[in-house]
């Protein structure tokens, strides 16, 4: 089975990177069974593609730009035809914030949700940007945004907040952006203005720096890789009042690691039993196996296949997990036991130059 792979690839240094050595916005022909692949489309003149969406059809791409020096980030829209291989340009917005991080579809289609790091003041400063999505896949200046406030105990890297992911549940219309400045994953209702309408701020452990969430298949468990403390956690989610319940929490690295180790992504297996977590420093995997009540047991760690795992993505079957393994300028391949949720190194990979984001087209 042969699938359509999309890559932004980091271009241009930033100070907090090791290197810049990609090529920008990659589409790919991913086969499953023989696991090879061949570059189909390419556009090189965007800068920093560190994060994509990608819509279930596989006809339109929205790319984040990350660069250090912005005060303001950009999110650019493209169109994909399959049938020719084409990658076209659509249009650009500003996010309203500095470290556009990242961004995510809503549910229905019509709206993109957009992260804003952010670093130091200045700016528009917003946490949270909302753009509608055209009928043509071309995206509307921002319609609405909040800016979040605060710190946390960790002054080199909680010195404000820290907007790092933004997330839709799964009965739509809702919303958690993990605030890895202010320890706090905050759930939004959007209104249908656009307008996020605050419906709970659910703290985590101090210093824990929450970076990214998985979503259970079953919409009741929300699952958060913490960057900074390098630890999962498993909350239990009312939907309808953004309350947030913590169930358990478990190291992502063993302890001797934890003091040299930053999470990166998180992704949960199809049928809601794994999650995987990336540790950059480390170089690894984790692997948690997931009960029916949400709590966690650890099931080990596999090498990431190369340095500094920064994203994830399981294939559309669930049968092998990608690794963007940003420093080794290397996509690699790992195979997944759907039974045991083991991974392991299948020996291929992707040779691309500092791979920041990989989407699969589902």
């Amino acid at each position: 089975m042969e699938f359509r792979l999309f890559i932004g690839a980091l271009n241009r240094e930033t100070p907090y990177f090791q290197g810049a050595r990609g090529d920008g916005l990659s589409v790919y022909a991913f086969d499953e069974e023989a696991l090879t692949f061949r570059r189909l489309a390419h556009f090189p003149d965007i800068e920093n593609p560190t994060y994509l969406s990608v819509t279930p059809d596989g006809r339109h791409v929205y790319a984040n730009s990350e660069v250090a020096e912005w005060r303001e980030g950009l999110v650019t829209a493209f169109s994909y035809e399959s049938d020719t291989d084409r990658l076209d340009y659509l249009n650009t917005q500003p996010t309203l914030g500095s470290i556009a991080a990242h961004n995510m579809i809503s549910r229905d289609g019509k709206r993109l949700y957009v992260a804003n790091y952010a670093v130091g003041s200045g700016g528009p400063d917003q946490s949270l940007t909302v753009f509608d999505i055209r009928m043509d896949g071309t995206l509307s200046p921002a319609i609405a945004s909040v800016a979040h406030r605060g710190s946390g105990p960790n002054p080199e890297r909680q010195e404000r907040s820290h907007a790092h992911s933004v997330t839709e549940i799964l009965q739509g219309g809702r919303v958690i952006v993990a605030d890895l400045g202010t320890d706090t994953l905050v759930t939004y209702r959007i209104a249908t203005d656009g307008t996020p309408e605050r419906l709970a701020s659910t703290p985590t452990a101090p210093g824990a720096g929450p970076r990214h969430i998985a979503l259970h298949p079953n919409g009741r468990f929300v699952f958060v890789m913490n960057e900074l403390d390098s630890t999962v956690t498993a909350h239990a989610l009312d939907p309808e009042t953004g309350i947030l319940t913590l169930i358990d929490s478990q190291p992502a690295v063993p302890d001797e690691a934890r003091a040299h180790n930053h999470c990166s992504d998180i992704q949960i297996s199809p049928d809601g039993r794994f999650l995987y977590g990336g540790n950059r420093g480390h170089d690894s995997i984790a692997v948690l196996e997931v009960s029916g009540t949400g709590t966690l047991t650890p099931r080990g760690f596999a090498p990431s296949g190369g340095a500094t795992p920064r994203h994830l993505a399981l294939t559309p079957t669930g049968r092998h997990l990608l690794v963007a393994n940003q420093n080794a300028d290397r996509v690699s391949i790992l195979a997944r036991d759907a039974e045991t949720g083991a991974l392991s190194d299948t020996g291929k990979f992707i040779p691309i130059g500092t791979p920041m984001c990989v989407k699969f087209a589902p």
